[in-house]
């Protein structure tokens, strides 16, 4: 429970930690300044410690310690067990890009999402997507849709696709009841993102310079597979983000348990990531043109993001928004999850939703259904807005850019790309079932 009041003015290092991410890229020689991830971890450092040394002067190291302890650690350690086992799945080929070709990767990729998480289908298939892309001038757009297709949307379904739904997993809802409860949102969304998308690259595919199509012809290989153990290694993690909680091994939610106990699933992921490391040969990653780049630009920008924004979420908390409907659910969440981390969003507004009245033999995890499926769709669609909505955004960005991609700037994403395809279809889909 909370104790102080959080005054506005501490909401400040996490709106400078923001706006370093979305300006200082854009500011010449600056730009190259920030590129270089040691010096994102000095600005995540110099804005986090002080909001770190006042929370704990103030008595409330508590709430530093869990959301950098209980929050920070396992959300990196699940994105790098999913970036490295990914990542030693080398699926090589240099397909065709046609506009259909290139659909039915993402419609891969949306299938996927659900059942080995948003992370997990985002590395799998972006490096075979940028592949089979490789020869064509107009790149960029294909990898926003894989952002908003794979990398977010997709894992609407289960507890595996997206954190925030694991945490309401965790607080009571049953395995399977957004299979059952959201297929309409999930289905609509999808269709609606997949038919823009391939209507967008043939309208691209027709602006090709006609050397480009030549050289995609004539350079396109077949699929070929190496690195299967990490097909195992894959399977290990999905079990561990299913079983190894306090649903399963009582002791890891007790009060007083020990930090290393309660932190047994991340010691899973450490041994599977060591584990897929010292099983994958060597050439298989090199094949997959893997570097740690990525992974530790992530680590690096939401160590200040998860530091800075734990006074903002305790803001929150001490200032629940009135709202009581489902759409007014979807947009709070949805605005919220765009620039916070999406899990603990979605678990601030669940708690809000705790306190709104509820028939108790409907309820699902202690709420409404229709605000657990506003929650959901909030916290897991418009985790797209942003590159930074959600850990693997930044991921295929910073993959994409290795790969000579000119990607849009944290500002040119919202007003090229998210607020005017993205919003649009989310509109509609609340529109339709809120």
């Amino acid at each position: 429970m909370i104790e102080h009041l959080i005054p506005a003015w501490m909401l400040i290092p996490f709106v400078v930690m923001l706006l370093c991410i979305a300006v200082l890229p854009l500011v010449s020689h600056v730009g190259e300044w920030w590129e270089h991830n040691l010096h994102k971890l000095y600005v995540s450092l110099i804005l986090g410690v002080p909001v770190g040394i006042w929370l704990c002067v103030n008595g409330m190291s508590h709430d530093l310690i869990h959301q950098m302890i209980y929050d920070y650690v396992p959300f990196i350690l699940l994105l790098m067990a999913l970036f490295v086992t990914t990542g030693g799945i080398c699926i090589r080929g240099d397909l065709k890009a046609t506009p259909l070709t290139n659909t039915i990767i993402l419609a891969i990729g949306w299938v996927l999402a659900s059942f080995m998480g948003t992370t997990g289908a985002a590395m799998l298939l972006i490096r075979l997507l940028l592949s089979t892309i490789q020869q064509r001038k107009h790149r960029a757009h294909t990898v926003l849709f894989f952002i908003a297709i794979v990398a977010n949307c997709g894992g609407l379904l289960s507890p595996l696709g997206d954190p925030p739904l694991f945490l309401l997993f965790q607080k009571g809802t049953p395995f399977t009841w957004w299979m059952q409860n959201m297929l309409g949102e999930w289905a609509l969304t999808g269709v609606l993102l997949l038919g823009i998308y391939f209507c967008v690259d043939w309208y691209f595919y027709r602006k090709e310079p006609i050397e480009n199509l030549m050289a995609d012809v004539h350079e396109s290989t077949k699929l070929q597979m190496s690195g299967l153990i990490n097909i195992f290694w894959l399977l290990c993690v999905v079990a561990s983000t299913m079983f190894i909680n306090s649903t399963y091994i009582p002791a890891m939610g007790a009060e007083h348990a020990p930090w290393y106990l309660k932190l047994l699933r991340e010691w899973a992921f450490i041994l599977i990531i060591a584990g897929s490391w010292l099983t994958t040969k060597k050439e298989v990653r090199v094949n997959n043109n893997y570097s740690w780049t990525p992974i530790m630009e992530v680590a690096c920008v939401f160590l200040g993001i998860f530091a800075t924004m734990t006074p903002a979420l305790m803001f929150l908390q001490q200032h629940p928004l009135p709202i009581d409907k489902a759409w007014q659910f979807v947009y709070c969440t949805g605005a919220l999850s765009a620039f916070l981390d999406n899990a603990p969003t979605a678990m601030v507004f669940h708690a809000t939703a705790t306190t709104l009245p509820v028939d108790a033999s409907l309820a699902v995890a202690g709420i409404a259904p229709e605000f657990m499926k506003a929650i959901s769709m909030g916290a897991v669609f418009f985790g797209a807005l942003t590159y930074i909505g959600n850990g693997p955004n930044f991921m295929v960005k910073a993959i994409a850019e290795q790969e000579g991609i000119n990607m849009p700037s944290f500002f040119g994403y919202m007003f090229k790309f998210s607020l005017v395809v993205l919003l649009p279809i989310y509109i509609i889909v609340q529109l339709i079932f809120f």
